[in-house]
């Protein structure tokens, strides 16, 4: 099936109809998206990282969850499958897809999917509406969502992050030095690394194109990215897609941070969902690089993550613990993020056969 989640498009899968092992499997994705080709034009990839992207669904043995969710991003001009990252944008259309092929059944005019996702281990909640025994995707005249980035409005699926099992500041601190660069490495379902746009001799207002085609800052990202990835311990990150860097700048309209954000070379037309939670997080760790940044708002968890298409609102809130404390935090004065939701919409595409090249 092939459905738009958020602001991402990608071919949704049953884990049965794949192969079991991950390399004919990705062998197999490979020709079905029509990867390595800048253009992808003999598969169903849109020749952009945002819409070369693959979800694996299947029904989880785990009682906290319904489904497991596996996101696959599908290299568009290298043969390259990565299971390194998780996607929040796909994450939208899990639940409805759980519910199409008949995984979960609808439970009245609204479904909950517990949603295991197997990139991270943490689990997620999906909620939409489905009348009528079937996934409403339009959303009623009283209740439907509009998402920057997508035209029009659709039926909104409220999805909620509890507290996820890893730290939320990787490296143990608010701010480092990365290649003498101030930055805050974060974590809310995403490796992030929030960088002030000012420290980079740019406004963070440019254009994504204008941005890209900055070979002296593309490099310098590389360098911050690769010293980064090791400082969280993600080990060796020049083959991988985190972590992602947000360029941080003050808002332009009404919202509290401007941002551009590279995944991780091509620098995001939007923002992803699950970077936009760790964004938001990390503007409210005190002593963070965002703090002198941001205009965060005085009342609510309600941040508006600016982008070069518009915004995205993530409702967060974090706690500084104890040691032992029930949350498991053993760091005194480290943060944790105690909610995050985002409202976002999906839309089934097209349902059907798919044939792939030959081998």
């Amino acid at each position: 099936m092939l459905m738009r989640g958020g602001t991402s498009k990608g071919a949704y899968f049953l884990a049965g109809d794949l192969p079991a092992e991950p390399a004919p499997r990705d062998a197999l994705l490979l020709r079905i998206m029509g990867s390595p080709d800048p253009r992808q034009i003999d598969g169903l990839g849109g020749a952009h990282p945002l819409t070369s992207k693959v979800a694996v669904v299947s029904a989880s043995a785990d009682p906290a969850a319904d489904v497991d969710y596996l996101f696959l991003q599908v290299g568009v001009d290298k043969p390259e499958v990565s299971d390194r990252q998780n996607c929040g944008n796909l994450l939208a259309g899990v639940g409805p897809f759980a519910v199409e092929r008949g995984l979960v059944v609808p439970d009245g005019d609204r479904t909950s999917v517990r949603i295991r996702m197997l990139n991270t281990g943490d689990l997620a909640v999906a909620d939409f509406p489905t009348p009528d025994g079937s996934v409403d995707y339009s959303g009623s005249a009283e209740a439907s969502a509009e998402i920057s980035g997508v035209p029009g409005s659709a039926a909104p699926v409220v999805i909620e992050f509890p507290q996820g099992s890893g730290p939320l500041l990787p490296t143990g601190r608010a701010r480092d030095l990365v290649a003498d660069t101030p930055v805050t490495c974060v974590n809310n379902g995403m490796p992030t690394v929030l960088i002030a746009a000012s420290s980079l001799g740019v406004t963070g207002y440019e254009s994504p194109e204008a941005l890209e085609a900055d070979q002296e800052l593309a490099e310098r990202l590389r360098e911050i990215r690769l010293e980064a990835g090791k400082l969280m311990g993600l080990g060796d990150v020049e083959n991988t897609t985190v972590p992602k860097l947000s360029l941080l700048a003050p808002p332009s309209d009404d919202g509290a941070v401007m941002t551009r954000t590279f995944i991780p070379v091509r620098c995001h037309t939007a923002i992803g969902v699950l970077g936009a939670a760790s964004v938001a997080a990390g503007l409210r760790v005190e002593g963070g690089v965002g703090g002198a940044v941001a205009r965060l708002p005085e009342h609510g968890d309600r941040i508006r993550v600016e982008h070069p298409t518009g915004f995205l609102d993530i409702e967060t809130a974090l706690a500084y613990d104890t040691p032992n404390s029930s949350a498991g935090v053993s760091d005194v004065g480290l943060p944790v993020a105690r909610r995050t939701a985002v409202v976002r919409t999906a839309r089934k595409i097209f349902d059907g056969t798919v044939f792939p090249r030959p081998a």
